[in-house]
């Protein structure tokens, strides 16, 4: 399980469905930069704070 929201306390108001929304735009930055695995691509991106914002072309 890549994202566990079954384990989320995030059920009030729109915490859930902004936490949808940032999860939905993670999947289609890996999507549009090519990664065939979206475990593998989270995983790479997490091991340094400045490829998700090169991967959103925020540098």
């Amino acid at each position: 399980m890549t994202f566990p929201q079954n384990a989320s306390h995030l059920r009030t108001d729109s915490a859930p469905r902004a936490m949808a929304n940032w999860r939905n735009l993670a999947i289609d930055a890996l999507r549009l930069a090519g990664k065939s695995s979206i475990a593998a691509g989270l995983r790479h991106n997490a091991r340094d704070a400045s490829r998700p914002l090169a991967l959103l072309g925020l540098t």
